[in-house]
């Protein structure tokens, strides 16, 4: 008889875990992960990232139609996994200035104010996030953790579910890395580290200063003395990567446009962006950027409009709300004294769509204080009302066969070899009040299989709009779309620039190629306890 513990199956241990904290918001922690994580994939390891709570406008839809937060979504297609809500069990979406959507597992859960969410939610918060990670522990080999904000926000830590307590749930190791670009790097570090507890400073194992210029050789006696102060390696210095192409989650990063518009100068087309205070999924428009022959503002106030070839009105977490932001600010006497002046197109996405219709109703108070009606900007026939169950799904289709966009190389005889794909995330549904004064944009297949209109146009396409997020990265379309801007003015068309895809995994390679260059992933396998070696 065999010995029964020679028989006994091992149990498989628990997939090891790192986490990335960060002095503040905006350090660079999402991207870091993204490229520790690509390199942890290439080097042969099953890994996925995990963020238990984020807070951020724009996000991703799952294959299966739920709600993360964009940088999982982001860092997932890195490590060439499918992203699921395990990622981002939690995800809180601003909806004003105190109050916030609550999205549990891709589903929304409550709307509750920022007292209302740490006295009732996060009780409870704990069992939905560690059984989460609990799933993504047993199905991988290492887990990525990413944390949020700072870890020393002393009047948060208390019900902290993200930063050090998650950390010490899941016995995880910390990196910490810093902005050196802001400023202050030594400071920081060395401030975060005081306001620790000591069993918390324990953790942080590795520091990680990222965004640096210039010669290293002249930062060293600094480095030298952090390690001396703190006890604690700097594994590394990460350069500052120009124009990488990835896309970012906060609007945070809007603020620097005024320098990339002066870059954009000299392009060939100009598209103007508005920026409203509750902007989401902007990401949208970052292939546009990518073009050689466009330049993309975001602008926040009328006076900086201009007449653009085409004004956009993107995605809102509140549609009612920034569209009463665009009338404060004169947005819409500035939208149309430019499309009387030479702006070919207005177009509208998501929330943006909606604005453009006749009617905003709101039975139910989704978005606003209490149940009501607002008018729209009324350049298309349409209502929407405000429903208490969100849409969110994945979308593949084609351009209707008589859609109204000006475009180079499509007649509505070859409508069908432009396909389709983006994603959907709004709360309201959209009605035509009269089909015969506009035409349908896409034609999508349903989920059962049958096919549905989707987006309205004036015939002559210089107003339209759609529910479609991520239109723009579909290329033969996007490229499409520019060169019958191009024709209108009387420029000969590019034809195909570049494929969005393949441009997205060559800067995920940068980025990871770059960052093992300058950093001791050694040293970091070997604070995981992990072979360097792979699977």
């Amino acid at each position: 008889m065999k010995d029964q513990a020679a028989t006994t199956e091992k149990k498989p241990q628990p997939a090891a875990v790192l986490m990335i904290q960060g002095t503040a918001s905006d350090v660079g922690k999402s991207l870091v992960t993204a490229a520790i994580g690509r390199i942890m994939t290439r080097d042969g390891y099953r890994t996925a990232p995990f963020k238990s709570q984020n807070m951020a406008l724009n996000s991703y839809v799952t294959e299966d139609g739920k709600e993360i937060g964009r940088a999982q979504g982001m860092q997932a297609e890195a490590f060439g996994i499918i992203a699921t809500t395990d990622m981002n069990p939690i995800l809180l979406k601003p909806s004003g200035e105190m109050s916030a959507q609550i999205v549990v597992h891709g589903v929304p859960h409550t709307a509750l104010s920022a007292r209302e969410y740490r006295e009732k939610f996060l009780p409870e918060a704990k069992s939905t996030v560690m059984d989460a990670l609990g799933r993504l522990r047993t199905a991988y080999d290492i887990v990525l953790m990413e944390g949020a904000g700072s870890p020393a926000e002393i009047n948060l830590k208390a019900g902290d579910i993200v930063n050090m307590n998650l950390a010490g749930w899941a016995d995880a190791p910390v990196l910490l890395v810093a902005d050196i670009d802001r400023g202050g790097v030594f400071a920081f570090l060395v401030g975060t580290l005081e306001l620790l507890e000591p069993h918390e400073r324990a953790r942080v194992k590795g520091f990680i200063i990222n965004k640096f210029r210039g010669d290293l050789s002249l930062l060293q006696p600094g480095l030298d003395w952090l390690e001396q102060r703190t006890g604690i390696p700097v594994l590394g210095v990460l350069p500052f990567l120009p124009r990488l192409r990835i896309e970012a989650e906060d609007s945070v990063v809007l603020e620097g446009t005024s320098g990339r518009m002066r870059a954009a100068q000299g392009k060939e087309l100009d598209i103007a962006v508005i920026r409203y205070p509750r902007i989401s999924n902007f990401t949208d428009f970052d292939p546009l950027e990518d073009e050689p022959d466009t330049a993309v503002r975001y602008v926040s106030t009328a006076v900086e409009l201009g007449t653009p070839d085409v004004i956009i009105l993107p995605g809102t977490k509140n549609t009612a709300a920034d569209l009463d932001y665009l009338r404060e600010q004169g947005f819409p006497e500035a939208i149309a004294a430019a499309l009387n002046q030479g702006t070919r197109q207005l177009a509208g996405i998501c929330g943006g769509y909606q604005m453009l219709g006749l009617k905003l109703l709101d039975p139910h108070a989704v978005e606003s204080a209490e149940p009501g009606e607002r008018e729209g900007l009324g350049l298309l026939p349409l209502s929407t009302s405000f429903l208490q169950q969100k849409t969110t799904v994945r979308a593949k289709g084609m351009l209707a066969q008589d859609h109204p966009l000006p475009l180079s190389e499509a007649s509505p005889g070859t409508a069908a070899e432009f396909s389709i794909e983006g994603y959907e995330i709004h709360m309201g549904t959209t009605t035509n009040h009269d089909p015969a004064s506009v035409r349908s944009l896409f034609r999508l297949q349903g989920p059962d299989g049958s096919i549905q209109q989707e987006g309205w146009g004036t015939p002559e396409g210089r107003v339209w709009g759609t529910y479609l997020h991520g239109l723009f990265h579909n290329d033969a379309l996007r490229r499409a779309w520019l060169d019958g801007l191009r024709l209108s003015k009387g420029l000969a068309p590019l034809g195909q620039t570049f494929s969005a895809a393949a441009l997205r995994e060559q800067e995920f390679d940068r980025l990871a190629d770059t960052v093992r260059a300058s950093l001791d992933m050694a040293a970091i396998y070997e604070i995981m306890g992990v072979s360097q070696q792979g699977r």
